[in-house]
């Protein structure tokens, strides 16, 4: 009796080689834009509990945009992704941007990033 032996071809060794290579380019483009806006989040929240309630937007403007520099987040600027407004309760952040990273030949890959923040229940421990 004969048996034939099985195993992958090369054809399919080549198609998981060009998976493999597609699933890492799509993770070096998506990880950097997550990462930062973790940072980003962190550094809001950050400013919001450090500063007093009767800060001025303009104070928190300029605390968020040292703590973003501090952080190498260089590339986006504070005016362009936080609105700030105050409130009797303190400071309410509404942080809102989109980031376009280039993947493959004219393909974008278009992340949107969206959160609210609000002084007085981050100086409570709520969220």
């Amino acid at each position: 009796m004969r048996h034939k032996q099985r195993g992958a071809s090369y054809l399919g060794i080549f198609f998981a080689i060009v998976l493999a290579a597609f699933a890492v380019k799509l993770a070096v483009a998506l990880f950097p834009p997550f990462w930062d806006d973790r940072i980003i989040n962190m550094a809001i929240s950050e400013a919001l509990t450090t500063l007093p309630k009767e800060a001025t937007q303009r104070q928190f403007k300029e605390d968020l945009s040292k703590r973003l520099e501090m952080n190498n987040i260089r590339n986006l600027k504070v005016d362009d992704i936080v609105q700030v407004t105050n409130n009797n309760a303190g400071l309410a952040v509404n942080k809102s941007y989109e980031v376009r990273e280039l993947f493959f030949a004219n393909v974008e890959l278009v992340m949107t990033f969206k959160q609210d923040f609000n002084q007085s229940s981050l100086k409570t421990g709520g969220k």
